[in-house]
């Protein structure tokens, strides 16, 4: 689990392999993450789009950029928390991702990127 903080609002990541829907023979692992997101600031905010970097251990990286999180575009007012669940395949056991959130003030329309920590996918035997 890693978090980030980013003028008030706490991007936390855990991350889980999924054997059951990879198959290491044809180098395809499939991964989900947990985003929750905390609004500790004094502002209501809402979440507009998303931005990633995926790093597979091969040497490919792919980016994602696109509105909103599955399909949402949350609101938060303080003290508010939003989590979702997503999911990565990669070519390799080892990865990582990275990446912001494009953010807005409600309040003025103030936008601000928000970072989403670095984290790692890993097989758990490679742990071993």
């Amino acid at each position: 689990m890693v978090s980030e903080v980013t003028e008030g609002v706490k991007v936390t990541v855990l991350t889980e392999y999924q054997p059951d829907y990879s198959n290491p023979r044809q180098a395809h692992f499939v991964f989900t993450y947990k985003v929750v997101i905390e609004n500790h600031s004094e502002n209501t905010v809402k979440l507009l789009r998303r931005h990633w970097h995926i790093y597979d251990s091969n040497g490919s990286v792919r980016e994602v950029e696109g509105e909103g999180v599955v399909g949402q575009q949350p609101v938060l007012e303080p003290g508010e928390v939003h989590e979702y669940v997503s999911g990565c395949n990669l070519r390799t056991n080892l990865g990582k991702m990275a990446g912001t959130y494009l953010m807005e003030r409600v309040l003025d329309g103030r936008q601000f990127r928000v970072v989403i920590p670095e984290f790692t996918l890993i097989v758990p035997y490679r742990l071993n």
